[in-house]
């Protein structure tokens, strides 16, 4: 199935062409008031594991392994992936991260298991 699906960081401001905007972080970045983030949802509970989280420390060398581990949470998180179906079953979702690194996060691995799954 394709969805319309997006990424972005959260520190760039909302566009009209944004969808549904869904933050996929666990925990709630620095600096952005929750007007500003103009929030559909804020699905914490698809988010990597805490231990997940901080074993990948965004280190670019553990990205392949980071996306396999965190696949094989998504697997077992029926109820939070169900929920984002939902929505990209109803239009345009953007989905939302704080880090950084704009090519390694947990939106862009998400969005990938999402688009093959």
């Amino acid at each position: 199935m394709t969805f319309d699906l997006a990424v972005k960081r959260i520190y760039e401001p909302p566009a009209p062409d944004d969808g549904q905007r869904v933050l996929v972080d666990r925990i709630w970045p620095r600096g952005v008031s929750k007007k500003d983030a103009a929030l559909a949802l804020w699905l914490k509970d698809i988010a990597p594991s805490d231990e997940l989280r901080k074993w990948f420390g965004h280190e670019p060398a553990r990205w392949a392994e980071f996306q396999e581990r965190y696949g094989a949470e998504l697997d077992g998180n029926g109820e939070a992936v169900g929920e984002l179906l939902g929505l990209l079953r109803h239009g345009k979702v953007t989905l939302l991260y704080g880090a950084h690194d704009e090519a390694h996060n947990n939106a862009v691995a998400l969005a990938g298991y999402l688009r093959t799954g």
